[in-house]
C-alpha cells in the first residue's frame, strides 16, 4: 500500500524536494534598514517554501507562525523563536535577507521589538495563528529564486553527509539512493476523527514497537524519499477536491466543497482511490447518484466488452484504501488492489446485486442511503454507519466479497422497530426500498454458491416457506385495509411483524383468525375487493401445508420474510395502479 502511495505521491508532486506548497495569511513588511513598517492580512495563498517532514523540534526559513517570528506568546514561544533564529542564520551568507537581519539584530528596537507592540494592533485575535511571511519592497522574500537555491543546496548536502557510512535498502523503492533514517516521516491531515495537526501512517513510540537494535523509525526501512512521497499522495487523497453547486431537496443551490477522490461514510471514516496511472473513474460517480440510464449502459457495456487480449501487458490497476484516526496515528481498515478492468466489473455487479422493484420501475439506492438503512439515523455519533458503509464499499469494489450477516440483524432490527408518528401522519412503512434492497445483497451475497437466489422483484416461482410467508403477510395487511381503511393506529403490521418474522407458528394463528373477521366486514361492503384479496390469499395458503408452519425463521428465513412482504406489496401497488388506469379509460370512452 505505502509503495502504491509513494508512486503516486511522485506522480503529483511537482518541484523540488526541498521546496512545498505553505499557505500564507499574513504579511511582515519591513524596510530595507530592517524597521517593522506594518502587517498586512491577506487572504489565504499557497507558495513555495521549504519543505519540513515534521514541525516537532524544527523551524521554516522565513515562513512560519507568530511564535516562531517575533515570539509571540509564552515560553513555550521563546524555545520556537530560537529555533527560527538558528535557521535564519544559517543562512546569513544570502545579501537579500540583509534587512531581515537588521529587523532582529542592528535595528531591533525599531524592527522585533516595534513588531511585537504592533502585532496585537494590527492583526485580528482569529488570523493570528497564520503563517506570516517577510516582505521588501513588495517582495515576498521566500519565493525569491535565490532563497530557493540556497534552500535546495543545504538540503541536498545534507542528504549526502547523511548516506555516508549507510548501506540501507528502502523497503519501499528497494534501493539505496536516499537515506533511511529515524526522523518522522511526516503529517496526514484531514484524517477523520484524528488529530486536526495532523496523524502519522508510521510511527514507533515505544521501545515494545522496535527490534533489531533499530531506533524508532529505522525499523520502518522507508526512505527519506520515500516517506515524503506517500506523505504528500496521501494528503493529496484526503484533500483535493473542488467547490462545486449542490441543489438541495427545496430546489435551492448552494455552493459545496466537494472532494474528487474520498468518500466519507461516517464521522469517523474516509474511503479514499485512485488509479496506477491517470484514467477516469466516473463509474464512482454513480455510487452516489445512481442513474438508471448511466447504470443500465455500464451493465451493457461491461457485458459486450471482450477482455484484454494483451496477455503479458499489466492493465491499470485501481487502488482503495479505508481509514480511520487513531489518536496521533492513522489505523487502517481495509486495503484494495484490483485491475480498473475488474473494478467496471464489480460496479455493474454490485448494481445488478442491489437492483429493486419500487414503483413498477427499478431502483437502484445510492451506496450512503444503503448504509443508514441498517441503523439508527437518530443517533448522531453511531458509528454502526461507517462500519457498515465500510463492508459495502468492499462489496460495490468486489463482487465476490460477503457482506457479514450481522448487517443484516441490524436491518431487521430496524424494521421490527415501531417508531412513534405524531397525530394525523402517516406512518412509514417500515421496509424501505433502501432496506429491501440491502437485504437483497446480503442474502445472495451469502447463499451465491448454494442457496436461492432472491430476484429484484415478485419471484412466484419461489417456493420458500419464509418468502411465502412474507408474501401471505402482505395480502392480510392489505386485507385489514382494505376493510378497515387508512387511519389505522396500530394494525397487524405493527402489532405482529416482529412476531409474525421470528415466530411464525403462534403468530400467524392469531392473524388468521383476526383476516377472517376483516374479510366478512370487507364481503359486506365491498364485495368486489373481497373476492380478488380472498382468492389471493387462497392461492397463497394452498402451497402451504399446516405441518410446514415452522416455530422459528433463522436469520436469513427473517431477510426472505421481509423481502417476500415487499415484493408482494409492490406487486399489489402496481396491480391497484393498472386497475385504476384502466377504469380511467373506460370512463373515458363511455363520455
Amino acid at each position: 500500500m505505502i509503495k502504491e502511495l509513494a508512486e503516486f505521491g511522485k506522480r503529483i508532486r511537482t518541484g523540488h524536494d526541498a521546496l512545498k506548497d505553505e499557505p500564507i495569511s499574513i504579511d511582515l513588511i519591513i524596510n530595507e534598514d530592517g524597521s517593522f513598517d506594518s502587517f498586512i492580512g491577506i487572504e489565504k495563498i499557497s507558495r513555495k517554501a521549504e519543505a519540513l517532514n515534521s514541525k516537532k523540534g524544527k523551524a521554516r526559513l522565513l515562513l512560519d507562525k507568530a511564535e516562531e517570528l517575533i515570539c509571540y506568546g509564552g515560553e513555550e514561544s521563546k524555545k520556537k523563536h530560537q529555533l527560527f533564529l538558528d535557521k535564519l542564520f544559517l543562512y546569513n551568507d544570502l545579501e537579500i535577507l540583509a534587512p531581515v537581519f537588521s529587523f532582529y539584530t542592528s535595528n531591533k528596537e525599531k524592527g522585533i521589538d516595534k513588531a511585537i507592540l504592533e502585532f496585537k494592533n494590527q492583526v485580528g485575535e482569529k488570523e493570528r495563528a497564520g503563517n506570516i511571511a517577510f516582505r521588501v519592497n513588495d517582495i515576498r522574500l521566500h519565493e525569491q529564486q535565490v532563497v530557493y537555491d540556497a534552500i535546495i543546496e543545504r538540503f541536498e548536502k545534507e542528504q549526502t553527509q547523511q548516506m555516508v557510512g549507510q548501506k540501507k535498502c528502502c523497503s519501499v523503492c528497494g534501493k539505496y539512493d536516499f537515506p533511511v533514517l529515524d526522523q518522522p516521516h511526516g503529517l496526514i491531515k484531514r484524517v477523520p476523527d484524528g488529530q486536526s495537526a495532523g496523524c502519522a501512517l508510521v510511527s514507533y513510540n515505544e521501545k515494545a514497537f522496535e527490534s533489531y537494535y533499530l531506533k524508532g523509525n529505522d525499523n520502518s526501512s522507508v526512505c527519506t524519499n520515500c516517506a515524503k512521497n506517500y506523505v504528500e499522495g496521501l494528503n493529496w487523497l484526503l484533500a483535493h477536491g473542488s467547490e462545486k453547486l449542490i441543489e438541495d431537496k427545496k430546489g435551492k443551490s448552494k455552493g459545496q466543497y466537494v472532494y474528487s477522490n474520498r468518500k466519507n461514510f461516517g464521522s469517523d471514516t474516509a474511503m479514499i482511490y485512485w488509479t496506477k496511472e491517470e484514467e477516469s473513474t466516473d463509474e464512482m460517480n454513480l455510487l452516489d447518484n445512481p442513474d438508471a440510464g448511466q447504470v443500465t449502459n455500464l451493465i451493457d457495456s461491461v457485458a459486450n466488452a471482450k477482455g484484454n487480449g494483451a496477455k503479458y501487458i499489466k492493465p491499470n490497476q485501481f487502488y482503495s484504501c479505508t481509514l480511520s484516526g487513531a489518536a496521533a496515528r492513522i489505523a487502517i481498515r481495509d486495503w484494495i488492489e484490483i485491475s480498473l478492468e475488474d473494478y467496471r466489473k464489480n460496479i455493474a455487479k454490485w448494481f445488478q446485486d442491489i437492483a429493486i422493484q419500487n414503483d413498477g420501475v427499478l431502483k437502484y439506492s445510492r451506496l450512503y442511503f444503503l448504509s443508514q438503512a441498517g441503523h439508527n439515523t437518530n443517533l448522531s455519533n453511531d458509528s454502526t454507519n461507517s462500519r457498515i458503509a465500510n463492508h459495502l464499499w468492499k462489496a460495490a469494489l468486489l463482487k465476490d466479497y460477503v457482506p457479514p450477516l450481522w448487517i443484516l440483524a441490524s436491518v431487521l432490527k430496524r424494521i421490527r422497530y415501531i417508531e412513534p408518528v405524531e397525530e394525523g401522519k402517516k406512518r412509514n412503512d417500515p421496509i424501505s426500498s433502501e432496506r429491501a434492497s440491502l437485504i437483497r445483497l446480503i442474502l445472495n451475497r451469502n447463499n451465491s454458491k448454494n442457496g436461492t437466489i432472491m430476484n429484484e422483484q415478485l419471484d412466484t416461482a419461489n417456493v420458500g416457506i419464509a418468502y411465502l410467508f412474507g408474501r401471505i403477510f402482505a395480502v392480510q395487511v392489505a386485507i385489514q385495509r382494505a376493510a378497515i381503511g387508512k387511519n389505522i393506529n396500530a394494525g397487524i403490521r405493527e402489532v405482529f411483524f416482529s412476531s409474525a418474522s421470528t415466530n411464525p407458528a403462534p403468530a400467524f394463528g392469531r392473524i388468521m383468525r383476526l383476516t377472517q373477521r376483516h374479510l366478512t366486514k370487507l364481503k359486506q361492503e365491498d364485495s368486489g375487493a373481497f373476492t380478488v384479496l380472498d382468492r389471493k390469499l387462497q392461492e397463497l395458503c394452498r402451497t402451504i401445508n399446516p405441518s410446514d408452519f415452522p416455530s422459528i425463521f433463522s436469520l436469513e428465513e427473517q431477510g426472505q420474510f421481509a423481502l417476500g412482504y415487499y415484493h408482494q406489496k409492490q406487486k399489489d401497488f402496481e396491480d391497484y395502479k393498472e386497475h385504476q388506469n384502466n377504469k380511467l379509460k373506460s370512463t373515458t370512452v363511455e363520455e
